[in-house]
């Protein structure tokens, strides 16, 4: 027997990591940085948010630098030339689309950009939350 839950939602095959490279004082992106698929059956559609879980990307221990989140960009792939910064105090939209997804999942991708600020050369991280949400 098989059982459909309407409004159900998966978000699967998210990126588990990626990776900015550039010299301080630079502007750096990435075209399709986050890819992720979204399968829902619920008419009403369903939105993709990412939100940061820090307000700072951080360097290494004993690296005292750090670049503020709202240097960190990000863009539907596709959705044209504006980017939204990121923040961990409010989400940012993605993705929002008011049908169901394609029976197999939607393919969605992200794109990102960073201004680096004059900072150490370093690896700084954050890490981002995806949400997908039926409406």
């Amino acid at each position: 027997m098989n059982v459909s839950v309407l409004g159900a939602i998966t978000l699967s095959n998210l990126t588990g990591s990626f990776t900015l490279t550039g010299d301080p004082s630079t502007t750096v992106s990435s075209t399709g940085a986050v890819n992720m698929t979204v399968t829902t059956n619920n008419p009403a559609g369903y939105q993709v948010t990412v939100q940061s879980t820090t307000p700072t990307l951080t360097g290494s221990a004993g690296n005292t630098d750090s670049i503020p989140i709202g240097n960190l960009y990000v863009r539907e792939t596709g959705s044209g030339p504006l980017l939204y910064p990121l923040s961990d105090t409010s989400p940012v939209t993605v993705h929002l689309q008011h049908t169901p997804s394609a029976p197999a999942g939607d393919n969605l991708s992200n794109d990102y950009s960073i201004n680096i600020p004059a900072v150490q050369p370093d690896t700084y991280r954050t890490t981002l939350n995806y949400i997908a949400a039926t409406l």
